[in-house]
């Protein structure tokens, strides 16, 4: 799980405005926290089959929203994909 001041954070960074928290761009930058620390996890418990299923899981989450985020903005897709350092 990653923590409350790191979530936190991330919200700050990419929200559209003060209110904002559920944003695609939001969502898309919490779940790339999250499968980060989840690949450090696997990499260390190699055997934790529970852990990678959530992580395919997420990544096909992330994966619907950036292309959501695509057919709506192309240019907020590639500026939020190179701040985020998604492939």
């Amino acid at each position: 799980m990653i923590s409350t001041d790191k979530k936190a954070k991330i919200v700050a960074d990419l929200q559209k405005d003060k209110k904002d928290t559920g944003s695609p761009e939001v969502q898309v930058g919490i779940l790339t926290a999250r499968i980060q620390e989840i690949t450090g996890h696997l990499q260390t418990n190699k055997h934790d089959h529970m852990a990678r299923r959530g992580l395919l899981q997420m990544v096909g989450q992330r994966k619907r929203l950036l292309k959501y985020i695509a057919s709506k903005d192309g240019k907020g897709y590639l500026d939020l994909k190179k701040k985020l350092g998604i492939r």
